[in-house]
Parts: C-alpha cells; sequence; structure tokens
C-alpha cells in the first residue's frame, strides 16, 4: 500500500492573484506529478495548512483541485485552518469528536491515527488532556496493531529558531505522555515546518514532510525577535510530497520534490546486464546464507 501526504498547501494566501496564486499553480503541480508517476498512492493525507486565512472560499477552492484525484483525502488541522470551515469541506470524515478533528484509518493492516494540534490564535502546537486521554484509548484499544501518527505540529526542537517550540512546553509533554510505551506505533509524520526532517521522538521515527507552498528557509542560526538580521525566511523551492510504502510489515517513505529534470538512464537493453547482475548478486547472497553449516 501506498499512502501520499501533502502538507502546508496554504490556499488563500493571494486570493486576488491573477490568473491564479501561486500555491494552487504548485498544488496542481503536484497532483499532476504525483498522479502521472508510477507509484500511486491508494489513501491521501493532508497534514494541516490547507487554506492560509481558514475561509470556506478557500476550502471550496481546495476541493475544486482534488475533485478530479480517485483517491479518499484524509484532511488535519493546522494553526491556519478552520474546523467549521474543514468539516463542512469534509462531512464524510471518520470523527465522532465535537470538538477537535482526530480520528483513526485502518488499511491492510495499518492503522493511521490524524491528530488535532491546533488552538485558536496559536501558531505552535496544542495538545490538551483531552487530546491526550483520545489518543491513549485509541492505542490502549490497538496494542497489535502497527500504527502511524499524522499530525501537524512537529514536537521537536528542529533548529529553525522561528519555527520551533520550547522544548518544554506542556502539549509535547502531553503527548510524550500519550505514546510512552507503545510499541506498536511506528512513526510520526508531521507538516508545519515547511521543510524535510528526519528525527526521532520518545524513540519513535518522527519525519517532516516538505511542503506544497513556499519552503522555510533553512537558517540554523540562532534568531532573535529583537535583532533584524535580514536572514531569509522563505524560498522559493520546489514543492515536495511524501510516499510512504506499507508491505510486508515494513514502512519506509519516499520524498519527491515536484521540479524539472532530465532523465540520465532508463530501462534499456544496454542497462539490462547491470539489472541481471544485481538481481543475480541479491540471489547468490541469499543462497550462501540458506546453506547449512557443517
Amino acid at each position: 500500500m501506498l499512502v501520499a501526504q501533502l502538507t502546508d498547501i496554504h490556499i488563500g494566501f493571494d486570493p486576488d492573484a491573477k490568473p491564479e496564486e501561486l500555491n494552487v499553480k504548485r498544488v496542481r503541480a503536484t497532483l499532476a506529478r504525483m498522479l502521472a508517476a508510477p507509484n500511486q498512492p491508494e489513501l491521501i493525507f493532508l497534514t494541516g495548512d490547507l487554506t492560509d486565512h481558514g475561509r470556506a472560499e478557500s476550502y471550496n477552492q481546495l476541493k475544486e483541485l482534488f475533485a478530479e484525484v480517485p483517491l479518499s483525502v484524509y484532511p488535519a488541522m493546522g494553526n491556519h485552518d478552520d474546523r467549521v470551515s474543514l468539516r463542512k469541506a469534509f462531512p464524510d470524515l471518520p470523527c465522532e469528536s465535537v470538538e477537535f478533528i482526530h480520528y483513526a484509518v485502518e488499511r491492510d493492516g495499518l492503522r493511521m491515527i490524524v491528530l488535532d494540534t491546533s488552538e485558536p490564535d496559536r501558531h505552535g502546537g496544542a495538545f490538551c488532556e483531552a487530546r491526550k486521554a483520545w489518543l491513549s484509548a485509541e492505542l490502549n484499544a490497538h496494542p497489535g496493531t502497527p500504527t502511524i501518527i499524522f499530525m501537524h505540529h512537529p514536537p521537536v526542537v528542529a533548529g529553525i529558531g522561528w519555527m520551533d517550540p520550547n522544548e518544554g512546553e506542556g502539549w509535547i509533554r502531553r503527548f510524550g505522555e500519550a505514546v510512552a510505551g507503545h510499541d506498536q506505533i511506528r512513526w510520526i509524520h508531521c507538516g508545519h515546518v515547511h521543510r524535510q526532517i528526519n528525527t526521532t521522538f520518545c524513540g519513535i521515527p518522527l519525519s517532516v514532510t516538505p511542503s506544497i507552498a513556499p519552503p522555510v528557509a533553512m537558517d540554523l542560526r540562532p534568531i532573535s525577535p529583537d535583532m533584524i538580521d535580514g536572514r531569509n525566511l522563505i524560498t522559493s523551492e520546489a514543492p515536495g510530497y511524501a510516499m510512504h510504502r506499507w508491505e510486508n510489515g515494513s514502512l519506509v517513505s519516499h520524498y519527491e520534490y515536484v521540479d524539472d529534470w532530465d532523465v540520465l538512464a532508463a530501462y534499456t537493453p544496454a542497462l539490462q546486464p547491470m539489472i541481471r547482475d544485481m538481481f543475480a548478486e541479491r540471489n547468490f547472497k541469499t543462497k550462501q546464507a540458506a546453506r547449512p553449516t557443517v
């Protein structure tokens, strides 16, 4: 099973742009690349900041962009989103909570949990006692089912100071308490930082998927709210997305950036000997390992 993850789309950042805003163009390019690729996902998860201002018209535009995508789409809340408008745009979500947009989807033996880490008028993440209790109950109810968690805010300090939380924030502590000891969690996948990042949280692999909207510049120097230093904050690097591959109990994540490139090698008769040699080498090692010892 292939599961696509797109994040930080920010529709409505420049709604008056003609003929259409940059973020809409970047969504179109990403969907075109993904749907034309040889790796076709079965599900799509959108991990927050689907719109820039949470306006109903932005969600309607987002739905139009995904209308031709023949896949189930599962959104998460980001700090730029609005719960009421998001619910109206996606009325069929398997979400029983009235207050928060969190739910679980299970497919092919993999449980995918979507968390709500948004708090009105707050840029950073949030994870209250009620959300902690819900997640704990979900994990306790399915201890033997491999699970991945999708959430907008990464509960880690990545080093990009103006985007980072404080390491000791209460919401991070509560989230850590909820996931501690649950060995079925294979991965935590986030958005928010607009860059690809790989780390761990409470011993669990954690990755941030690159954004559809323009990314945050990778500047790891300390930054001060009281000292303007002219550093780059946002760049025009290509949009990116993730493709999570689940097969035979193994989860592997791939990332692709939507940009032009030239094909430097294709599988032609000239390269068939190389492919054969590589397969023969693997088979040889397998046979060697299978030989009985005397």
